[in-house]
């Protein structure tokens, strides 16, 4: 709804080695919230900086070495090979009019088979599931070697295995010294692997903090109006809603 205001006054920082998922209902901001950290729209007010340096600030060839973004939506508007591409995500690390190295092509390939596509290099992408299509869009995310990940929704189209998969994944990318901004819709996926949750009301007001205190039923249940109930199964929180 034009002038509606849906994350006011946010004040965030994630730290290299960090993993914050983004939660909130449909419409709640998350899509804008992570675009506005990649510099796709501005902010309202204040500033967006990556590495202490306004974002605008940073050359863009060298803003793409240092941030990567995946979109809710991937399209392929160009006919090619899954290698192909996945090498797109090379692209800030190439020079101008030089092709691709075979050191390259190696990133490539490493981040596909950590994306469970080995052995598809050559297949065209038109004749890939939706699923797959979203693995292949990871994967050039993966190549492009960012120090901070932007991923809205990563598991878009994933079945409940590669789900998992891509999510012990991404909480890797964090161990290795990466910081990670994901939105996703299961709160119990965001308390299994997040070390922080920004909450989105959808109103203008949001909290932040660690996983295991800032999650909560009484949270879920505000957010997505139906009351949500927390249980321990396994050693692990799950909500529940009616």
């Amino acid at each position: 709804m034009p002038g509606r205001r849906l994350v006011a006054g946010l004040t965030l920082g994630v730290a290299a080695g960090e993993f914050l998922c983004v939660l909130g209902a449909n419409g709640a901001g998350k899509s804008l919230t992570l675009h506005t950290l990649a510099g796709l729209r501005a902010p309202a007010a204040g500033r967006v900086r990556l590495a202490g340096r306004a974002l605008g600030e940073w050359p863009r060839r060298e803003r793409a070495r240092r941030l990567g973004l995946l979109t809710q939506v991937s399209e392929d508007p160009f006919p090619g090979t899954v290698l192909d591409a996945v090498l797109v995500g090379r692209h800030p690390h190439v020079n101008l009019w030089n092709w691709e190295s075979e050191a390259d092509v190696a990133v490539a390939r490493a981040a596909l088979a950590a994306c469970g596509l080995a052995g598809l290099e050559e297949r065209a992408i038109d004749t890939l599931s939706g699923g797959e299509r979203r693995r292949v869009a990871l994967a050039a995310v993966l190549a492009q070697d960012p120090d901070v990940l932007l991923l809205d929704e990563p598991q878009n189209h994933l079945d409940p295995h590669h789900q998992l998969d891509v999510l012990k994944l991404l909480r890797a990318r964090a161990d290795s010294g990466r910081a990670v901004v994901a939105t996703l819709h299961d709160p119990a996926l965001a308390a299994r692997f997040a070390d922080q949750v920004l909450l989105l009301y959808g109103d203008g007001r949001w909290s932040c903090g660690d996983t295991a205190t800032t999650l909560s039923a009484a949270a879920l249940t505000e957010i997505y109006q139906v009351p949500v109930e927390e249980v321990l199964v396994g050693g692990r929180r799950l909500f529940l809603s009616d």
